[in-house]
């Protein structure tokens, strides 16, 4: 049987509770994503593993937690010999391909996959390590609040050229794919950068919405009533006693709300090309992102908590001659991905590797899955480890520095209500304690972060004398092998071009 191809897309801080995905009642205006879910399998607790960019993106590509990987922040080393699930695909025979953004931070930006169509719009090398040596200190590159403050409509960004050249090389990516007449599979990874901010969209897009239309976040908490790490957030991203007025509030959620539909409107063109290249029947479809944005809930923006809006992603499995369409609230997660794609395609898991991840087979064929996330995070904000079980209802926080949360989310989808002081739930919260100090030594975890952000402070420091020597990932083409050249007979050339071939 032919090995079917996987079309993986990702968006960039997407936050899933606010999607028309997973409320009826969303203003944002996402007809391709709604009509490609018609026919897919919805997960509707879907969770990256650390609310961070690099952290999160090297768990989903390896099915491992943070802890076990180094992805302690956004200037992590992600190690070459940790593999991945294009490292597995390869070995089943498919072409694996990465256009746009994965952030990985170090000398190897392959990790597996057999070509990168675009560089990364983020640096590669340690220079956003943090520094738990001076937690008071708020370094010059964290984010600021200019981003909301800046919030409208725009003709062109930084974000919009590197998005542009990501669909468009992955349109030619495909159409160079059956242009080839090859019966290799592949799996083509589209990973786009909006709705990360900054908060700006063109008009096309910002103009979908009207003022009226745009909510207000539906719960503020005054700066004081946050907990210890939301405070440390609000100091992070220079919000502390700087309060925002409310109409660049609505105008960057406005322009938040743009950047979902200009997402969707690539989503329709990849979609279209699948059609237009006859690929669509064979093609496995997974959607998702690496973390939310919490647009101003709680008086928060941005990532780096574990409240929904920064840790639920959304997900979505399009595949509808092998999977009934179905939505799925089991808790799980993208560190799920690896071993899951890896069953899509054929492949087994090799059982002496280290994996943390679980295969999503079960949920997809309507079986009985697993119903858990674990979450580590030790990035901008922290000042040590600070974990989260989610399992059933419940969602768990755990630091050794920070008081206890607890909440329920059937009952609280909101997380208004701490419930680790309840005395009626100090039975539960017992076992989740239990639980996380079974499955962290959170002092070797500290010390080994502690230990790796000195090393890369150190080395990003000597690195910036001298020469520079870029780790960024260099797309090469040869453009003698591009349209018409003379060694090139003119007549097979426009013969190989054409798409259907005569």
């Amino acid at each position: 049987m032919k090995r079917p191809n996987i079309l993986f897309i990702m968006a960039d801080q997407m936050a899933a509770p606010i999607l028309p995905l997973h409320d009826a009642a969303s203003p944002i205006q996402m007809p391709n994503l709604m009509r490609l879910a018609a026919d897919a399998v919805v997960f509707d607790a879907a969770y990256c593993n650390s609310p961070l960019c690099a952290p999160s993106r090297f768990t989903l590509v390896s099915g491992q937690l943070p802890s076990k990987i180094g992805a302690y922040d956004n200037a992590a080393d992600f190690p070459a010999d940790v593999p991945t699930y294009a490292h597995y695909l390869r070995r089943l025979g498919y072409r694996t391909a990465l256009s746009g953004k994965m952030h990985f931070c170090g000398p190897d930006q392959l990790h597996g996959y057999e070509e990168r169509l675009t560089s990364d719009i983020y640096p590669a090398d340690y220079g956003w390590a943090v520094n738990w040596d001076e937690p008071d200190v708020r370094a010059s590159w964290y984010h600021n609040m200019s981003s909301v403050l800046q919030a409208g409509p725009c003709v062109r960004t930084n974000q919009l050229d590197f998005d542009e050249e990501v669909v468009f090389k992955a349109q030619q990516y495909l159409y160079d794919h059956v242009r080839s007449a090859g019966e290799q599979p592949f799996c083509l990874t589209v990973s786009m950068t909006h709705p990360h901010d900054p908060y700006t969209i063109p008009a096309e897009f910002w103009d979908l919405y009207r003022d009226e239309d745009i909510p207000l976040p539906s719960q503020h908490i005054d700066q004081a009533e946050q907990d210890p790490h939301s405070q440390r957030l609000m100091k992070v991203i220079d919000l502390w006693d700087k309060p925002l007025p409310a109409q660049k509030i609505k105008d960057a959620r406005r322009a938040y709300f743009g950047a979902c539909s200009y997402i969707d409107s690539n989503i329709g063109k990849l979609l279209k090309t699948l059609e237009a290249c006859n690929l669509s029947d064979n093609t496995i479809i997974v959607f998702s992102g690496d973390h939310g944005d919490m647009l101003g809930e709680r008086g928060l923006w941005y990532k780096m908590h574990w409240f929904e809006m920064a840790a639920r992603v959304p997900l979505l499995v399009h595949a509808p001659k092998q999977f009934a369409a179905r939505r799925v609230s089991q808790n799980v997660s993208t560190m799920d991905l690896l071993p899951t794609l890896v069953e899509l395609a054929g492949g087994t898991l090799q059982d002496d590797l280290p994996l943390d991840g679980r295969s999503l087979l079960a949920h997809l064929e309507g079986r009985q899955g697993h119903d858990e996330v674990i979450g580590e995070y030790m990035a901008e904000g922290s000042i040590s480890p600070l974990m989260m079980i989610r399992q059933g209802d419940w969602k768990f926080i755990y630091s050794q520095q920070d008081p206890l949360l607890l909440f329920n989310l059937r009952h609280d989808p909101q997380e208004r209500e701490n419930l680790a002081e309840s005395a009626e739930h100090q039975g539960l919260l017992a076992d989740f304690i239990n639980q996380a100090q079974a499955r962290w030594d959170m002092p070797a975890i500290h010390q080994a972060t502690l230990a790796s952000q000195r090393r890369r402070r150190f080395v990003a420091s000597a690195l910036t004398h001298g020469a520079l020597n870029s780790w960024d990932h260099q797309p090469m083409v040869d453009a003698s092998q591009q349209y018409m050249r003379n060694h090139i007979d003119l007549d097979d050339l426009e013969r190989r071009a054409r798409f259907p071939q005569l």
